[in-house]
């Protein structure tokens, strides 16, 4: 007779489980408001001229973002091991979001805006992925190897709630408000640019209870102050070890990589696609975007639940299959009902990739040393981050150069050949991860109340 599997621990959401996952909340409002259903919208949108040009000159700006989160989160999350200050950075890359969002309500509908809007943004981008390396680092902390892929899932989840109600309340408070007020005048673009105030005041109101729950991490080195060349030293020694010891981890760095900039780019472009693709409305694309949340909220959950009972692996390769024939689904869609059943099929599948991604890789760290390797997650990321968003223009700009956006008209057609870019990288992803074997470690849990 075969053993029964055992049974799994239930999920407790503790104090700082759900601190925790509320900073993915507060974060949502940039995340599905900024950079993927409305400012990113709004900058791509006729108003500043061209909208596939447009479209192309923000994935440049993104690609250049991306080199620099690269070059400086790695770094930046073995320093913060070191020094005990997990918590410090999380802080200051939270706050650089903030004043960034919050400077986009400067950026006036006119083409001379467009570049100052697309670094303001750039660089809400840039303190974003900075802070998700301190961030996912604290997974180790509140959750044991049992419940990390729930807990996991559970942030991921929290984090698209959060998108639809700030997404709703951008409806219905800016763009149809429900009771017409000053803010909500479309006049020189002022209800699309307080919106990226509101986005600066949610972060601060729901990113803080993660401060002052989540213990800080301890500190690796008492009294001992590390150069930023020593750090990168260590950093490429490191690597080293890991190519001599844990190819496997090193193998999915790599690999995850690669997929997850097309998943990221899947947000990312996901509006500017239904906007200048199929013609969608802002208000219909924030109501796309709510309902999107919402599908991926439920992923989210599925995913965790079965992130704990299939294993990671299996969760994500599922997902990236899935995600590429939805893919193919909305390029081939002749018109926007086509968009809305592929496009949603794409965001219940993006929330369990991205979280199984978070929890394997949490199951190979400590505490002690979470905040490097996610510095190395991230930047192996950022490191080919270039990929989508190049390879988004790059096809963008061929159809263009083909007569698919005729010169002189508002353009939209040619940014459609744009999603052939991000299939490229998510199936380049793919055959890389089927190489990756699974393996897991038990981290030694120390200190933090864990789920």
């Amino acid at each position: 007779m075969s053993t029964p599997p055992a049974a799994q621990p239930r999920l407790k959401v503790t104090r700082p489980v759900l601190a925790w996952a509320l900073w993915d909340w507060g974060s949502a409002a940039i995340n599905a408001v900024m950079t993927t259903f409305v400012f990113t919208v709004y900058l791509t949108s006729s108003l500043f001229g061209n909208k596939d040009e447009n479209s192309s000159a923000l994935a440049t700006g993104l690609a250049v973002t991306g080199v620099l989160i690269a070059l400086i989160a790695p770094v930046l999350g073995r320093r913060a091991d070191a020094g005990g200050r997990r918590k410090f950075w999380l802080a200051v890359h939270t706050g650089i979001i903030v004043v960034a969002t919050a400077a986009c309500f400067f950026v006036r509908p006119d083409h001379a805006y467009l570049w100052m809007g697309i670094i303001f943004l750039c660089v809400a981008t840039l303190g974003s992925e900075l802070a998700s390396v301190n961030y996912f680092a604290m997974l180790p902390q509140i959750s044991s190897k049992e419940t990390m892929g729930r807990v996991s899932g559970f942030g991921w989840a929290f984090g698209y709630l959060g998108g639809i109600v700030a997404l709703a309340i951008v409806l219905f408070g800016f763009v149809q408000p429900l009771v017409p007020w000053a803010g909500s005048s479309d006049a020189d673009g002022l209800n699309l640019r307080l919106v990226a105030v509101f986005c600066a005041v949610w972060t601060v109101i729901f990113c803080l209870p993660v401060f002052f729950a989540v213990p800080e991490v301890a500190a690796a080195r008492h009294g001992e102050r590390i150069s930023w060349l020593a750090s990168y030293k260590e950093l490429f020694a490191h690597i080293g070890r890991l190519w001599r010891t844990d190819r496997t981890t090193l193998w999915f760095l790599l690999s995850s990589a690669i997929y997850r900039d097309g998943l990221a780019a899947i947000f990312t472009f996901g509006g500017v696609i239904a906007a200048a693709v199929f013609g969608m409305s802002q208000s219909q694309v924030i109501i796309f975007a709510i309902a999107g949340n919402v599908v991926a909220a439920l992923g989210a959950f599925l995913g965790g639940w079965l992130d704990d009972r299939v294993g990671p692996r299996t969760v994500i390769l599922a997902c990236l299959l899935g995600l590429i024939a939805m893919g193919f689904g909305v390029f081939f869609s002749p018109g926007t009902a086509g968009f809305w059943v592929f496009g949603l099929g794409l965001c219940l599948l993006v929330g369990p990739a991205q979280s199984a991604s978070r929890s394997l890789l949490a199951r190979r760290t400590t505490p002690e040393n979470a905040g490097e390797i996610f510095g190395l997650y991230t930047t192996t990321g950022r490191a080919v981050s270039f990929l989508a968003p190049t390879l988004f223009a790059l096809f963008t700009s061929i159809a263009i150069a083909a007569g698919v956006s005729s010169e002189g008209d508002e353009g939209g057609q040619a940014t459609r050949y744009g999603i052939l870019g991000i299939m490229v990288v998510l199936a380049a992803g793919l055959v890389m991860f089927l190489f990756t074997r699974e393996r897991t470690t038990t981290p030694a849990q120390p200190g933090a109340e864990r789920a």
